[in-house]
């Protein structure tokens, strides 16, 4: 029974508010690409996908796309993001539940509000991603947002445990997600772990490394970016002419990652870093680049020395993965998930949040490349072992093929 399970074909939908270029969204379209490649058949259903703003897979035609509720509000006058997020999300589900046949399974990714009405479909089963609780992304600093935010919070809890089954992306967010769903945990509703992952096929060894820094990240304030360019004006500070005849001059930092000229907070937050790299003296050395492509990111990592990953007690973290899968360290944080996708020592540094302690193990990457080189070397190995999209893949079939079995008996 359980060879047979594990090789049927399901038909699979999956939810997603905004197909856009960031983490969450790498992981349903490796999701997609997987699911599809092991004979499912995959249909993901989304508020918004901008052809020139997403990853080329979704334009492949290897699984379906479709939009509904394009049309629907991103925020009013840049207030009620949440509200309308819901909206949207909740608008999706419903043209799902009344013009689609029945799935197999339904892969609710983000937004839980969506799942009472899913259930609805007493054929599928319904699993929930949760990449983090929401309640503790959001901003509860005024009393009126306070008031706004406690019938969502409210609604999040209840939502998620609805689910037939619940992943999380890192043994930080589980850890997380007892603290926060209290009611939940009480009811042994306990989450498991789903690691994203990324594709090791598409970098090759490079060749040609220069003294560049990479940081990778949506322009958003949460990211942290400012440690990065701190970081790196300490280390200049500093300076770096030794006996191997580093010269600071030739070293760099290059910002780039994920923008859209829709959301406020992406364009003040690049202009704000902009300013602090003029501050700190460092801006003709600092280069910004926004919505690269998948080839131009991969480009940027073949050449840069180390990818350095400023946000604090982040949930998981793709981009640690991409970085390692191309031969590169990654000097992060010493919280969240990169405490178990970055080996100390190993594949990278992880450090206390701060510019001098970021700006000394850039310094030993500079004072030493034959360390940078083996720590790459080790960082390929490391991911294609434990985080490869095969792996994500088949840990990912073994859940929606238990789940949907679980849904029959």
């Amino acid at each position: 029974m359980e060879k047979k399970g594990s090789s049927s074909k399901m038909n699979i939908a999956i939810i997603h508010p905004d197909l856009g270029i960031g983490g969450a969204e790498r992981l349903v379209v490796d999701a997609a690409m997987e699911l599809t490649s092991l004979g499912h058949k995959v249909h993901i259903f989304t508020a918004h996908h901008d052809e020139n703003r997403c990853f080329e897979e979704t334009l492949s035609g290897v699984f379906d796309v479709t939009v509904y509720g394009a049309f629907l509000p991103r925020h009013i006058f840049y207030r009620l993001h949440a509200v309308c997020a819901y909206l949207r999300c909740l608008f999706v589900a419903l043209c799902l539940l009344l013009m689609w046949p029945s799935f197999d399974v339904i892969l609710a990714d983000q937004v839980s509000v969506v799942i009472p009405l899913l259930k609805l479909k007493k054929t599928a089963k319904v699993v929930f991603y949760c990449h983090f609780p929401d309640l503790l992304l959001a901003q509860h600093t005024t009393a009126l947002r306070r008031i706004y935010r406690k019938p969502i919070d409210f609604l999040e809890e209840i939502t998620t445990g609805m689910a037939d089954l619940i992943l999380v992306n890192s043994r930080f967010t589980a850890s997380t997600f007892a603290k926060t769903f209290k009611n939940l945990d009480a009811r042994g509703i306990k989450p498991a772990v789903l690691y994203p992952a990324v594709n090791v096929d598409q970098f090759e060894k490079p060749n040609d490394t220069k003294l560049n820094f990479l940081s990778i990240n949506r322009f958003e304030r949460k990211k942290n970016i400012e440690l990065a360019i701190s970081a790196f004006a300490t280390l200049h500070t500093h300076g770096m002419h030794d006996d191997r005849g580093v010269n600071m001059d030739d070293v760099s930092l290059t910002v780039a990652g994920g923008f859209d000229n829709r959301l406020r907070e992406n364009v003040e937050y690049l202009e704000e870093l902009k300013k602090l790299a003029e501050r700190e003296g460092v801006s003709q050395r600092v280069r910004f680049i926004t919505s690269c492509s998948t080839a131009e990111r991969n480009a940027l990592l073949a050449q840069c020395l180390c990818v350095l990953y400023t946000p604090k007690d982040e949930h998981f973290g793709i981009v640690p993965l991409e970085a390692m899968a191309a031969y590169k360290p990654v000097i992060a944080c010493n919280s969240g998930g990169p405490v178990e996708s970055v080996r100390h020592g190993v594949t990278g540094f992880l450090c206390d949040p701060s510019p001098r302690e970021f700006s000394l193990a850039m310094a030993n990457l500079i004072q030493d490349p034959h360390m940078a080189e083996k720590m790459g070397q080790d960082s390929h190995e490391h991911v294609t072992r434990s985080f490869s999209t095969k792996i994500f893949g088949q840990h990912l079939n073994r859940y929606l093929v238990d789940a949907a079995r679980g849904k029959k008996e």
